[in-house]
């Protein structure tokens, strides 16, 4: 007997329904989870804190310290109105007390690094009182973008980019632009209010700037460089800077080199075009989207495997709920619901005192500190949209 059609659309709306409301109790508990782990991490973190001055980290205190306040503001347990803890009073205070008359924060070396860390920590927490510290740390980190050679012009392969903030720089990586980018483009909410004073304040050249992201881009349709690599499989990703990669190289039969793309510093090439103002359907975000769902895990940095791993899950993490990804689409067609699938694992990961760690130290990454900040940041980011 044939069944009439809208008992055929009935019978699919209900599987639906029945199917979205599944998800939706399994995302309910995922979250109840999720926030009961990141509980345990700020406690881990909370006893890591120098009572007395309010810092975390002895290696790089003032941008693990940024890193760390970030991770506590963005607590999904906190609610709107909810003081803001005493850790984060004792920090704030930290970073202020270590900005400088040129307005970078920081103690002694990689100014920019730092001082955008911090930045973009003390927007989470904006007080009135520290505003000009705020603003003369947004101008330091513009003045920090690299100009070589003849100025204006983009004749040097790391101009628009920016570094750590060594003297006299010279280097631009895909990294460190991400985290200026990212402070700078948070930053323009204190210009809101400053009519005509705020067209005294210095900008970013966002043009060369893109320009520089898209030199690190395995694109050859917009990157002419001699190592963008042949390879399919590389086609949108990212390296490092324009010439170097943490990845792979490739050595081409007509004997040049190619530079591999890999997983974090695509996402960190995602997270710039946005913030640099690109829009989605850009045909390079759109490569970087399309490298990124054919190369998507939750086990491992792909291309680096566990190198970076954790600097992989925050960077993977901010880059889609900002770009407000969903889903990826792996090359077999499936779709991976990545929010669910990098909280369980993430939680799979989290040791018996609260902390993350990688047992591959690159980057710093043995300390439990910078990692459990790094895992904290991308639940909360992640809790916001699950």
């Amino acid at each position: 007997m044939k069944i009439p059609a809208f008992l055929c659309f009935l019978a699919t709306a209900s599987g639906l329904f029945a199917q979205a409301a599944t998800q939706a109790s399994r995302h309910e508990s995922l979250k109840q989870e999720l926030r009961l782990s990141v509980e345990r991490g700020l406690n881990f973190l909370r006893a890591k804190q120098n009572p007395q001055t309010g810092q975390w980290g002895e290696a790089e205190p003032v941008a693990i310290t940024g890193l760390a306040t970030a991770a506590f503001m963005l607590d999904p347990g906190r609610k709107p109105g909810d003081p803001v803890p005493a850790e984060i009073e004792k920090a704030t205070h930290y970073l202020i007390s270590n900005a400088k008359p040129d307005g970078s924060i920081t103690i002694k070396a990689r100014a920019t690094y730092n001082t955008a860390i911090a930045l973009t920590a003390l927007l989470l927490n904006p007080k009135p009182e520290n505003e000009e510290v705020m603003l003369k740390a947004r101008r330091y980190l513009v003045t920090r973008q690299l100009d070589l050679d003849e100025k204006g012009k983009q004749d040097n392969p790391t101009d628009g980019g920016i570094g750590y903030g060594e003297e006299k720089a010279s280097h631009a990586d895909m990294s460190n632009t991400t985290f200026a980018l990212e402070a700078i483009y948070y930053a323009q909410s204190l210009l809101a209010d400053k009519g005509d004073a705020a067209k005294n304040e210095p900008q970013l050249n966002f043009g060369a700037a893109i320009d520089f992201i898209q030199r690190c881009q395995n694109r050859p349709e917009s990157n002419k460089s001699s190592w963008v690599s042949k390879d399919p499989d590389d086609a949108g990703g990212f390296i490092y800077n324009p010439t170097e990669t943490r990845g792979a190289k490739v050595e081409n039969p007509d004997g040049t080199i190619s530079l591999r793309s890999y997983g974090s510093i695509s996402y960190a090439g995602l997270l710039s075009f946005i913030y640099a103002g690109l829009e989605k359907d850009d045909p390079r975000v759109k490569a970087v989207i399309d490298w990124i769902n054919a190369h998507y895990s939750a086990d491992e940095n792909p291309g680096l495997g566990a190198q970076g791993l954790y600097y992989y899950y925050h960077t993977l993490s901010k880059a889609l709920s900002i770009a407000k990804i969903d889903f990826i689409k792996t090359k077999d067609g499936k779709l991976i619901d990545w929010r669910a699938d990098i909280t369980q694992k993430l939680l799979n990961l989290q040791k018996g005192d609260g902390s993350w760690s990688n047992t591959e130290g690159r980057w710093m990454e043995s300390d439990p500190v910078l990692t459990t900040s790094y895992i904290l940041m991308a639940l909360g980011r992640i809790h916001q949209t699950l």
